[in-house]
């Protein structure tokens, strides 16, 4: 069907849904989806194996009384019905709770580690993003040249590393064996916060992290930037630009690359909030003091409102995304307008 024909059909169709419909059917979805999440939450946290009480009498002389005030202090004696309807009652009025461990509020210890965590998934985001959209359109466009068959295995072996895995052998080899960078941690401790020294220590003791979350996250942009270009190759539009006379670069860079982008621009808003939910495994490996580090700490206790609110804080990030992943979708593809 040429290009005249499709418009054709487009036109003679009956609009869809309006703009303001659209975003409600969508928002409401996102509400569903967290309200599930708030539930499971509550749930599935209080299967954890141990108490949280013992725990955190653990190595101190306390009598079975006392385990059982605490327990009390705590309201881990209510019925798990009362206990989840306590959890809604603070969670709408905007309180987490307080930290069994830190006793403090667990929105205070949040906002606090929100800043380092957005700091590394941002810049491992941004960088992820660039490379990995600048090697597909490369490799595409190389399509079974050396160049081409050595970027996509690579990426598929680092897309297959468990992070874990990849994090602990960067700290063996250039932590432990070379030295170059710290082992852990933002900064190292005595450096004044303030300057440009602060941010040169941040930014090295940021490197590790950063090249173990962009290492395994690049393939995915990679291969379906790749897959979008190779599917531009073919369309008549190309062979018209070439027609005209314009050089191979231009013909990549100025038409078959911003028409490839659709699937790989939604990509990048489902991938980013998946990268914030991921940094778990990133921060505990090297002790980056962020979100995902305070997620695994809460684990040994388990320290339950702390374990809720992040389990909060990350899904919502991820539903954010899903959200603007749609929007942005149906902004940049006129046929969801149409259809």
């Amino acid at each position: 069907m040429s290009v005249t024909e499709t418009a054709a059909v487009l036109e003679e169709q009956p609009r869809g849904s309006s703009l303001p419909r659209y975003l409600a059917l969508k928002g409401g979805g996102a509400l569903i989806s967290l309200a599930m999440v708030v539930v499971l939450g509550f749930f599935a946290f209080r299967i954890l194996p141990g108490d949280p009480a013992i725990n955190m009498t653990r190595g101190r002389r306390v009598s079975a009384e006392e385990v059982e005030r605490l327990r009390a202090e705590l309201g881990l004696d209510d019925p798990l019905p009362l206990q989840f309807l306590s959890y809604l009652t603070d969670l709408l009025r905007g309180d987490l709770g307080v930290s069994y461990v830190y006793r403090r509020e667990v929105t205070e210890l949040i906002l606090e580690r929100l800043g380092p965590t957005l700091l590394l998934t941002g810049t491992a985001a941004l960088i992820s993003i660039v490379l990995g959209l600048w090697l597909g359109q490369k490799s595409a466009w190389r399509r079974g040249s050396w160049f081409d068959k050595t970027q996509t295995g690579l990426a598929l072996v680092f897309w297959s590393v468990p992070t874990f895995w990849l994090g602990l052998i960067l700290l063996l080899v250039f932590a432990g064996g070379l030295r170059w960078f710290p082992t852990g941690g933002m900064v190292t401790p005595g450096t004044d916060p303030t300057g440009l020294a602060w941010l040169l220590d941040v930014a090295h003791h940021l490197v590790l992290p950063v090249l173990t979350m962009v290492a395994v996250v690049y393939a995915q942009y990679l291969m379906v930037m790749r897959a979008s270009v190779l599917e531009e190759m073919t369309s008549d539009y190309l062979t018209t630009a070439r027609a005209k006379g314009l050089r191979e670069d231009l013909v990549r860079t100025r038409h078959a690359v911003p028409n490839a982008l659709l699937p790989t621009v939604t990509l990048i808003f489902l991938t980013i909030g998946g990268l914030v939910g991921g940094a778990v495994t990133v921060e505990t490996v090297f002790s980056w003091p962020g979100l995902g580090y305070l997620t695994f700490q809460g684990l040994s206790a388990p320290d339950l409102p702390l374990l809720q609110g992040t389990f909060v804080v990350f899904s919502s990030i991820v539903i954010g995304m899903n959200f603007v992943a749609e929007l942005v979708y149906r902004v940049l593809d006129p046929r969801l307008r149409a259809s």
